[in-house]
């Protein structure tokens, strides 16, 4: 639920997902295979910090251009 209060310098997983260009389901493979870190939320509601997603989108980005 997007209208969930979430602290701020977080975002829940479907912002995450929007912000990275996935799906929810990729958003739970990057956290299964160790790359993000749940950082607060709920046991169904889960919040990643702001600063985790920029700095894997920036990994990411950097892969794809090289």
């Amino acid at each position: 639920m997007e209208s969930q209060m979430i602290r701020p310098g977080h975002l829940t997983a479907h912002q995450t997902a929007r912000t990275l260009g996935i799906s929810l389901d990729g958003v739970r493979q990057l956290v299964r295979r160790g790359q993000l870190t749940r950082s607060g939320g709920t046991p169904r509601q889960a919040w990643y910090a702001v600063k985790d997603v920029a700095a894997l989108q920036a990994k990411r980005q950097e892969r794809d251009a090289a």
